[in-house]
């Protein structure tokens, strides 16, 4: 018991809960997009973004209180996250620090203990980046019928293992739109289209700072790599002027130095010849 947990319940209450979005499935999108920084998770909740997805490197309760009311998805890193334990601790000290769910694209054994435990599991179908190899790479899945039966069957198969949601990424629109009005999941769209249940993009790419590939599905809505060039170009020209007033003696000038009384000046002088 005690005031701090009564306030911050209360701040918890206003924003979005894995309940709230599973009632209004099929009545309205959300926007998710990922963040590799505070100030983008600040940036992202201002602007109004419902969902916020963070690697679980990078949760803090600094992270939570920057994202505002926005509902946190903390990315539990496959590969580097191994056993059905490690998945534990760390999905459990993601919701300490306050996210509201995890990704999880680890096995459906480990997706099943982690609900079984009470915590939220976004789970992921499609291209799944972390097993492409599997799926022919980067590019699109369920483009047959075949494939297409197969998005639904790990659709199916998360709704059983007890995931809330899942991202449906790079998926044909029409296949994606027949799996989401079907499965009971929140379905977050990242490419495959505007009828499910939220639209889902990289920071990078709606900010305009990737330096590497673009894809398809992804839309850039500001410029920052051009002013972010501009200043790295600052910053070197800062540390080089810094180089140069060092190297003519202009640095440090009068005014930042500290003063001496004369008269103390004098007798240290005379106090440190005096030293051996």
């Amino acid at each position: 018991p005690g005031s701090s947990w009564d306030n911050a319940g209360m701040a918890a209450n206003s924003r979005l809960t894995v309940a709230d979005l599973r009632a209004s499935k099929g009545t309205r999108q959300y926007t998710d997009v990922y963040v590799s920084s505070v100030d983008e998770a600040a940036a992202a909740a201002d602007g109004g973004i419902d969902i916020i997805t963070i690697q679980d490197s990078q949760m803090s309760t600094e992270m939570r209180s920057a994202a505002g009311n926005a509902f946190i998805v903390v990315g539990l890193d496959y590969g580097q996250v191994i056993t059905t334990d490690d998945y534990l601790r760390a999905a459990f000290s993601a919701i300490n620090n306050g996210a509201d769910a995890c990704w999880c694209a680890a096995s459906l054994q480990t997706i099943e203990r982690l609900a079984a435990e009470g915590i939220p599991v976004v789970g992921h179908v499609g291209l799944i980046p972390p097993r492409r190899t599997w799926t022919g790479g980067f590019k699109a899945v369920g483009k047959t019928a075949t494939t297409a039966m197969e998005v639904w069957s790990q659709t199916a198969a998360l709704v059983d293992a007890g995931a809330f949601a899942a991202e449906i990424e790079v998926v044909p629109e029409p296949v994606a739109t027949a799996i989401s009005a079907k499965t009971s999941l929140v379905m977050i769209s990242m490419g495959s289209g505007p009828n499910c249940d939220a639209q889902y993009l990289f920071s990078s790419d709606v900010l305009g700072t990737n330096t590497g590939h673009v894809p398809r599905h992804a839309k850039q809505y500001a410029d920052l790599r051009t002013e972010l060039d501009r200043i790295q170009e600052m910053r070197v020209a800062a540390y080089a002027a810094f180089v140069d007033d060092v190297a003519s003696g202009g640095f440090p000038d009068a005014a930042r130095l500290v003063g001496i009384d004369p008269g103390e000046l004098a007798t240290f002088a005379s106090a440190l010849a005096a030293e051996q």
